[in-house]
């Protein structure tokens, strides 16, 4: 909204928390003082994670913020805590209240991990997806809908640092301080929109994911970048054992692998590599800016151990180009590969699509996309009873079968 001169209205910027910023919990005793002022608090809590991404090896939880009506804000420091019980009186404390988090999919799993899960969820940036936002960021949403701007200055932190600065302390209480109003003015939303029960489920949904064993990656040091341009398994090989080398130092000494050596660099290694090539010598490895860089020169003889294993392999424990597939391939080679899928995903996409504009969501909120693709390629049957079977099989939620199910099959039946 403008005013009479045409020119936007300042927002107002919050940058203190409304109690003062809080001292931060980190001996058994102050928490238990916590749990017990939490435990007497009412309705909902707000929480927050603050990690050490980019900087960090572990995606633990380096900062924890809670916040709860007649219990104010609490930064709890988990790291001097960790050993046993933990955080049990916590999770006790707070086990009946519903959990309002922003972009849980980010901040579940390092609650899990400090033993944190709640029972109910409230996720504000999944609402905002479900009501046809098309931006989600928290202070997007607090600045569109609640009129205030919160400064995210410190969101890339090295929240491992210690002792925390005292604004990193109120921007972190800051994180907290309005997502129960966000909460209220959202949920009052989906309720006029219709979608109450849509986000009840997709809540529900990353709970359950949640609490499942976490499923390590096949060959994550595939995710190299760079390795597209690699085009022989000798090369192949450098980049697994160099990624390797780096990911067990990076372990041992709990910084982030990019921060020892970046990815470039061991592309860039690879890249020269061919099959019966004679190795690489140090003049080489310092032709390569990224093996220059400090911390990277500290290891070079780890660099030059696994290049050199890599080199003597037998041909029978390279790594493979290629892994078989796990899944469908992408819908834009359907049509050389499978033409009837092809058909079938061109019949189906337009109409969900569409569907999805018409309820103002973007369409992997309507149907992921993972599923959608899989019962295109290898549909167990195209009627709707037969949709709905696979679709649940696979994991999508009752409310987006009920929408997609009916349109799917009338297309492609038509088809």
């Amino acid at each position: 909204m403008t005013d009479v001169t045409g020119t936007e209205p300042e927002v107002p910027i919050l940058d203190a928390p409304r109690d003062g910023v809080p001292e931060v919990v980190d001996t058994p005793a102050g928490l238990e003082q916590l749990v017990r002022v939490f435990a007497d608090g009412t309705g909902p809590v707000a929480v927050d994670t603050e990690r050490a991404q980019g900087f960090r090896y572990s995606g633990r939880a380096y900062l924890l913020q809670f916040r709860r009506a007649g219990a104010g804000t609490a930064l709890v420091d988990p790291i001097p805590l960790s050993a046993a019980p933990g955080l049990s009186g916590i999770q006790a404390s707070l086990a009946d209240a519903e959990w309002i988090i922003h972009a849980a999919t980010q901040d579940l799993p390092c609650l899990v991990e400090a033993g944190l899960l709640p029972k109910s969820m409230f996720d504000t940036e999944l609402a905002a997806r479900l009501l046809g936002y098309p931006r989600v960021a928290l202070g997007t949403l607090v600045e569109k809908l609640l009129g205030v701007r919160l400064l995210k200055e410190h969101s890339a932190a090295d929240w491992s640092a210690r002792p925390l600065p005292k604004e990193w302390l109120a921007y972190a209480a800051l994180d907290v301080e309005l997502l129960m109003d966000l909460r209220d003015i959202l949920s009052e939303q989906l309720r006029e929109a219709g979608k109450a029960q849509w986000a009840e489920q997709e809540f529900a949904y990353l709970l359950e994911q949640a609490a499942l064993p976490v499923v390590l990656r096949v060959d994550p040091w595939r995710r190299t970048s760079g390795i597209h341009a690699i085009r022989n398994a000798r090369a192949l090989g450098v980049v697994r054992e160099l990624w390797t080398a780096r990911d067990e130092l990076a372990r041992s000494l709990d910084k982030a692998p990019g921060r020892i050596l970046g990815d470039e660099g061991i592309a860039m290694v690879a890249m020269g590599i061919k099959e019966g090539s004679p190795g690489v010598d140090h003049r080489t490895l310092q032709a390569i800016p990224r093996f220059n860089r400090r911390e990277a020169k500290r290891y070079r003889e780890t660099w030059m151990d696994a290049i050199q294993r890599a080199l003597l392999l037998p041909h029978s424990e390279l790594p493979p180009m290629y892994l078989p597939a796990d899944g469908p391939p992408p819908p834009r080679t359907w049509p050389s590969r499978d033409p009837e899928a092809a058909k079938r995903w061109e019949a189906v996409r337009p109409v969900l699509t569409d569907l999805a504009d018409a309820l103002k969501l973007p369409v992997e909120n309507l149907i992921p996309p993972d599923p959608l693709r899989r019962m295109l390629w290898t549909p167990a049957g195209t009627d709707e009873d037969a949709i709905r079977t696979q679709l649940a099989g696979m994991g999508v939620r009752n409310w987006q079968i009920d929408l997609v199910a009916p349109p799917m099959a009338a297309a492609l039946s038509a088809d």
